[in-house]
């Protein structure tokens, strides 16, 4: 299925009816400023269940001293804009069609934007696809330390009190091995993917 790396296809568009298609069946645009489209299929993928999401015992401290809360959908744009201006260089694959395409996906209802606030400042915040009940993360942004780890801990219990099936994070990262993050091979994502989708 594609190259040995994931690479799926080249080219395209970056309409709301081929976006939700492809994270439909396992795919997921990401290419930089200037390349054509390049969808993707890795043959491991990193996810969190939201059950497992770990609160350390420092985070558990930091949510006691302070008052945290988070949002959904506040302003969808301002979220994806920080993403792509605050957290360089994750921000540099976030092109403006990527922006565009996911400000569409929005308001079309298959994504989400999620904001952590300490005592009432805005600290961070994430974005995604939400198709069924699997939530796609597509990038995370933070202002204030701990900002897009407490939005991330308040989206995974959000998301477990609903039923969620996973959080898909694609790529491993040390920081979100710490948070409860597993890599699962291509056939069992794909169960995993069946099952928040279509059951």
């Amino acid at each position: 299925m594609g190259e040995p790396d994931g690479l799926l296809a080249i080219g395209g568009d970056l309409s709301v009816e081929r976006l939700t298609e492809a994270y439909r069946h396992s795919i997921f645009p990401w290419y930089s400023e200037g390349d054509p489209i390049l969808w993707w299929s890795p043959p491991e993928r990193f996810i969190i269940k939201p059950e497992d999401i770990h609160i350390s015992h420092s985070m558990k401290k930091f949510f006691k001293k302070h008052d945290v809360r988070f949002e959904l959908n506040r302003d969808f744009s301002d979220t994806i804009h920080n993403c792509r201006m605050i957290h360089q260089p994750q921000g540099e694959w976030i092109t403006d069609d990527m922006e565009r395409a996911y400000i569409a996906l929005y308001k079309a209802g298959f994504a989400t934007g999620v904001e952590a606030f300490f005592d009432g400042e805005l600290a961070g915040g994430l974005y995604g696809v939400n198709i069924g009940r699997c939530f796609f993360g597509e990038s995370m942004f933070t202002v204030k330390e701990n900002g897009s780890k407490a939005a991330l801990i308040l989206l995974a219990q959000y998301l477990n009190e609903r039923d969620y099936i996973m959080i898909d994070c694609q790529f491993h990262t040390d920081h979100l091995e710490s948070m409860g993050g597993i890599t699962v091979s291509r056939s069992k994502y794909l169960e995993l993917l069946n099952r928040g989708i279509y059951s």
